[in-house]
């Protein structure tokens, strides 16, 4: 597939995305959709981590409205059906990929935005971020997995003031709350969210049954998170990441992970 509207790179072992179209403040559309889940799938064959982050002072400002095929005459319209085929399995891709997907994130992160930036398994944030639950102040309701992401990260009364009342919640605020692990300075973001993705693709085969367990266990019982466990340390016992694990332990010297 061709990108036009969004950029791929693969840094070393990191398949760096960014949404590229800012002068609609990277506004989702379907091509960028198109574009962006292709991309996942394509990181998540090619590297042993994605970062995810954006062209221009925006991160993605929503869906794009002024897209065409919109009839407002339309009683029976559903906006709704968007969500499927191509919204959904993006926000569904971050989570299940074997490999950790982190956003890096400037300026806006408005409705579906907010969604994709905090559907990965490790947030960066700008000083200038803004997380914004735009839906109300449109007559829509949450997509993007929001009404999940937010009442799991910060509990349901927080989750509701931010999809009932829309604030724009800032960076900091984001932080304090739980929202998001990490506020930088706008020009240190791209360096320091990269060094946590190379950080992340140099570690053991374990770190993507680490992000399997730990997302498994928002929805699992106890003791289900229990068995879960017990798989998945019987899976990361018998890699060769282990292997080395041990040997470099035994060794007093840093492991050299191969990600098998």
């Amino acid at each position: 597939m061709n990108y036009d509207k969004i950029q791929y790179e693969l840094v070393g072992r990191v398949a760096v995305l960014r949404l590229a179209d800012p002068d609609a403040l990277n506004a989702m559309t379907v091509p960028m959709a198109e574009q962006l889940l292709d991309a996942l799938h394509r990181g998540a064959r090619e590297a042993r981590a994605i970062l995810l982050g954006s062209v221009g002072r925006a991160f993605c400002a929503g869906v794009n409205l002024a897209e065409g095929g919109l009839d407002m005459a339309d009683p029976e319209r559903d906006i709704g059906q968007r969500l499927d085929p191509l919204l959904n399995p993006i926000i569904y891709q971050m989570r299940a990929s074997e490999i950790p997907v982190v956003t890096a994130v400037r300026g806006a992160a408005a409705g579906i935005g907010c969604g994709i930036a905090l559907a990965a398994d490790l947030i960066i944030a700008a000083e200038d971020a803004i997380f914004y639950q735009a839906f109300s102040k449109v007559g829509l309701a949450p997509d993007g997995g929001s009404s999940y992401l937010l009442a799991r990260a910060v509990g349901r009364p927080r989750a509701m003031e931010m999809m009932l009342l829309g604030p724009k919640l800032t960076a900091a605020t984001a932080l304090s709350w739980g929202l998001i692990n990490r506020v930088v300075a706008g020009e240190e973001l791209d360096q320091a969210s990269m060094a946590i993705a190379q950080q992340l693709s140099d570690g053991p085969k374990s770190i993507g049954i680490i992000k399997r367990v730990a997302w498994a266990g928002l929805d699992a019982a106890f003791e289900t998170a229990l068995s879960n466990e017990r798989v998945g340390q019987r899976e990361a016992g018998r890699t060769k990441d282990f292997e080395e694990g041990v040997a470099a332990f035994r060794e007093k010297r840093p492991p050299s992970f191969k990600g098998r």
